[in-house]
């Protein structure tokens, strides 16, 4: 049963050692774990993780809170945000913390170690879904868990698994990554972290905006080289075909045709953003002399495991911080209704550990 209040609802939920199903989660893992959801719909909760040979404990101290999560909600519920999703799960994304046990036949990690999990909708072999984002215990196997460096502070770390990967994995994959390299972005959740690793990387980078009143956090405090303001007819004109690539981070409906109008031939437009609407295209300027060629339009998400990790060490290794606000859990619901209005500089973490240390009974 669940206890609700007005906002947010303390939970209990399970988990425990790893076996053939039961009949009931709550029979099959019986190991307690704390977490807190919102119950405005009526939501039961079934078990946390299994433990297996191969599994790792970690205590949850920070788990992210970014644009795609609105995404995984229908429109009706993305003002009342709730933090399960539609089946129960305790999940979501970008969840770090300490490890607490770890399975006889875990060889990478002890009990003290700083660890991460990128995402928790994995599944078992015997069909268990990983729980666990949103309470204070989570389990994973080995294989799952990533390494985060003693010089990274968890709480900066947390972003790093979602937002640093998916920028670092697309300026690698395209090609971006190279030392001299012209690179484009925007200014958000996403742009300001792909300044920091193309400035890592030695690209020459140049931030664009609608607004020219980013241009002073854009250069001063990010980093970058240039400023453009996309709005600017002349400065649109004088960088035409000056760009190796565009990072597009905008989740807006915006033109694409003048962001194609920058690249160099064969540069490469990649389209990290999500915009609620299909953006729009126009095909005969395309067929009149701009090639296709080389991914000059594509897309992209996250890396894989390796390639997470190996961000992770190098963000540690070039101090790459995202810029954070630290919120607690009963902040979630106005924090998801500045997120879509994007009044954040630039990511949202939630303080896992302080947060259900109050709400304990």
């Amino acid at each position: 049963m669940i206890e609700k209040d007005t906002h947010l609802s303390s939970i209990l939920c399970v988990s425990g050692s790893l076996s053939k199903m039961a009949t009931s989660p709550e029979d099959e893992h019986p190991m307690k774990a704390f977490g807190q959801l919102e119950t405005t719909l009526g939501t039961s909760l079934p078990s946390t993780s299994p433990e297996g040979e191969e599994d790792v404990r970690f205590k949850v101290l920070y788990s992210g809170l970014c644009h795609s999560d609105l995404h995984h909600l229908p429109s009706c519920a993305r003002i009342r945000y709730m933090l399960t999703n539609f089946n129960g799960h305790l999940e979501w994304h970008e969840i770090v913390g300490v490890v607490t046990e770890v399975g006889s036949k875990v060889n990478n990690f002890k009990v003290g170690d700083k660890v991460g999990v990128g995402h928790t909708c994995s599944q078992y072999h015997d069909g268990t879904i990983c729980y666990g984002g949103y309470s204070d215990t989570m389990v994973a196997n080995e294989h799952y868990v990533l390494h985060i460096p003693d010089n990274m502070p968890l709480d900066v770390g947390a972003p790093l698994l979602c937002a640093g990967i998916t920028v670092y994995s697309s300026l690698r994959y395209f090609g971006l990554s190279e030392p001299g390299m012209h690179v484009i972005v925007g200014l958000g959740g996403l742009g300001h972290l792909a300044v920091k690793f193309a400035k890592a990387f030695g690209c020459k980078v140049t931030v664009i905006s609608t607004s020219p009143r980013k241009k002073k956090e854009a250069i001063e405090h990010l980093g970058a080289d240039t400023f453009l303001v996309s709005r600017d007819a002349d400065q649109m004109q004088a960088a035409m075909g000056t760009m190796d690539g565009i990072i597009d981070t905008v989740s807006a409906i915006h033109l694409l045709l003048p962001l194609i109008n920058l690249l160099k031939s064969h540069g490469k437009l990649v389209m990290l953003g999500i915009p609620d609407q299909p953006p729009e295209l126009p095909i005969f300027p395309l067929l009149m002399g701009m090639t296709m060629q080389e991914g000059r339009l594509a897309g992209s998400a996250a890396g894989g495991l390796k390639e997470t990790q190996e961000m992770i060490d190098f963000a540690a290794k070039h101090n790459i911080r995202p810029e954070i606000e630290v919120i607690s859990m009963n902040y979630v619901n106005t924090a998801m209704e500045r997120l879509a209005k994007g009044d954040v500089k630039y990511r949202f973490v939630i303080d896992i550990e302080n947060t259900l240390a109050a709400t304990k009974p």
